[in-house]
């Protein structure tokens, strides 16, 4: 699993220009909140997924090094297959390691439930949506996570 996590001071995602999915941590009392833009490949599992949201949700990249469990700062969860694009050969990205859908989905899911069951306010996008993700990066931090 990959997760592109970006610490942002606000973050929402839209489809067919309905928002789906926003986070404002102002709202939630702290200065920054999390987008994880999270990919899903052949091996994960639910254990993976679970592992991945521990890893978001006390990540120290917050300010003054907190986490967001720390801050109880929202996170924006946005499934993203292109995570896994291999660009080694030629000029066009193959898909091949990401997960299909039906494989992916659930995945993506439990990354955001375990968000919530650890006590974080989460946002989501539409699986397999064409989505519109916008973001104030602040910082600028993006970290690449793989487990």
């Amino acid at each position: 699993m990959r997760v592109l996590l970006q610490r942002v001071t606000s973050a929402r995602v839209s489809v067919d220009g309905e928002v789906v999915g926003r986070i404002d941590p102002a709202a939630n009392g702290t200065r920054h909140g999390l987008l994880a833009l999270v990919g899903a490949t052949h091996s994960d599992t639910e254990a993976t997924a679970r592992a991945m949201a521990e890893k978001i949700w006390r990540l120290r990249i917050l300010a003054d090094e907190h986490s967001a469990a720390d801050l109880s700062a929202p996170v924006l969860v946005v499934s993203q297959f292109t995570l896994y694009a291999d660009t080694r050969k030629g000029r066009r990205p193959s898909w091949s390691a990401a997960a299909p859908g039906p494989v992916a989905e659930p995945l993506v899911e439990a990354v955001a439930e375990t968000l919530r069951q650890l006590g974080a306010t989460v946002a989501g996008g539409r699986f397999g949506a064409h989505m519109q993700v916008e973001l104030t990066n602040d910082g600028p931090v993006t970290i690449m996570l793989e487990l």
